[in-house]
């Protein structure tokens, strides 16, 4: 994760401690739904760092329904809050709440939380809409002068949001997800580099990449990790990953050779008159 500026730091870690015992004090007296809603607010402004009246806003209109919360940077949208009752379990239903939400404004991200709990949520905008779980934060549990706790809410700050750190972290995690792990165990390089190593180890046995890549696939890449949607899409950005760098390798080697093929430019020459006659 990024670095956390020293000011945004030492903000986090004063009002998780402030927070911590207001939270714990709510769900004590099972506050009701706007009640939480008043807290959630007041953390968003002074533990997240958003104007609480420029940057924070209250039932947010969609399409003839309401959105709890709603923070904006510079005029932009950002992120959707859907908010339930402190004592509330956090349920699928609520996801699908806030992912509809979100989808219908054309958002990436929505937040769903009870106040202690925090899930945060990027949109995936396929038939049907669904969303992924990124990253869930429990504010009871964490300790504020634990470096790694306050990384985490960094993630959902103003200022990380300003540096896409959310963004950056959702995509160390796919790339390290099994379905993105899968499919590049199935790239043609990756296959190649067994078979080198495979030849490497019983140099008179005969192997294909084919033969390697149907062990992968039937068994021992388990059939959830290389089929469905999730596996296709890991397919997809690895496929144009791999394309863009093709482009850009051909493309250096097209700058290189016009380079190379151009004469150099002659060198002056000095005509020197000969002895008069």
């Amino acid at each position: 994760m990024a670095n956390i500026p020293r000011r945004v730091s030492d903000r986090l870690a004063a009002n998780l401690k402030r927070f911590q015992p207001v939270l714990a004090a709510a769900k004590a007296r099972d506050i009701g739904e706007a009640d939480t809603v008043t807290i959630v607010t007041d953390m968003l402004a002074e533990v997240f760092g958003f104007e609480k009246y420029s940057e924070i806003t209250s039932e947010y209109s969609i399409r003839g329904t309401y959105c709890d919360l709603a923070t904006k940077i510079e005029g932009q949208l950002r992120t959707l809050i859907e908010v339930k009752a402190i004592g509330s379990d956090l349920k699928d239903a609520h996801v699908k709440q806030a992912v509809d939400y979100a989808a219908n404004q054309g958002v990436d991200w929505c937040i769903l939380t009870n106040g202690v709990a925090w899930r945060v949520y990027r949109v995936t905008f396929t038939k049907p809409i669904d969303a992924e779980l990124v990253v869930e934060i429990d504010i009871a549990t964490l300790d504020p002068k634990n470096e790694q706790h306050l990384e985490t809410l960094y993630l959902i700050c103003k200022e990380g949001w300003a540096k896409s750190v959310l963004g950056d972290y959702h995509t160390q995690k796919q790339a390290l997800s099994r379905f993105f792990i899968g499919a590049m165990l199935l790239t043609d390089s990756v296959v190649e580099v067994v078979r080198r190593e495979l030849r490497r180890v019983s140099p008179d046995v005969r192997i294909d990449v084919d033969q390697i890549r149907a062990v992968l696939t039937n068994e021992v890449i388990k059939r959830e990790v290389v089929e469905g949607e999730k596996a296709e899409e890991a397919r997809r950005k690895i496929a144009r990953s791999a394309g863009k760098a093709l482009r850009a390798s051909s493309a250096k080697e097209n700058s290189t050779s016009t380079g190379a093929s151009s004469p150099p430019p002659p060198e002056p020459t000095t005509e020197t008159e000969g002895p008069s006659a």
